[in-house]
């Protein structure tokens, strides 16, 4: 029982600094770059942001991103088997957190916004007016990624105290 506390305890600690880091790069987007790409050229912000979207899977975010869901996940069937163990309401409730709020947003919304983006010509005029529709929404939502992964982060933290 006690090598299980140790990998729960592992498991926990490893879920804050995932949703941490995914939080960070999430909240650079909300904070300056969605912004500096408002401030410049339509085409120039469109092609930046492609290629942003293009280089983003890589190995080490794709990792970090999915990987924190597969320990959440894991966390949340354990959290939910036994109600006995200390924090697991917190560990419970930063699992789903994380798997709705910034997995299951990003594939629902903001996955489906890049691929609009992704077949945008930077030079047709008629393309200006979906990045503008674009920079709204899709920072609206990352609002919510960043949100939602820097509060289950906060939650397992109080799981492991």
């Amino acid at each position: 029982m006690e090598s299980f506390n140790g990998i729960l305890v592992a498991s926990t600690v490893l879920a804050v600094l995932g949703c941490g880091l995914v939080a960070g790069v999430f909240f650079a987007f909300s904070s300056f770059v969605m912004k500096a790409l408002s401030q410049v050229p339509s085409q120039v912000g469109i092609c930046v942001m492609q290629t942003i979207n293009v280089t983003v899977l890589t190995p080490w975010f794709m990792g970090v991103f999915f990987g924190t869901g597969i320990v959440c996940a894991g966390m949340l069937v354990d959290s939910l088997a036994d109600w006995e163990q200390a924090g697991s309401l917190f560990r419970l409730a930063g699992s789903a957190l994380y798997l709705v709020g910034s997995i299951g947003v990003t594939i629902v919304f903001n996955v489906p916004r890049n691929k609009r983006l992704a077949v945008m010509s930077p030079e047709d005029p008629k393309s200006v007016e979906g990045w503008v529709s674009y920079l709204s929404s899709w920072t609206a939502w990352n609002h919510v990624r960043t949100a939602a992964s820097l509060v289950a982060a906060g939650l397992f933290c109080l799981a492991v105290i």
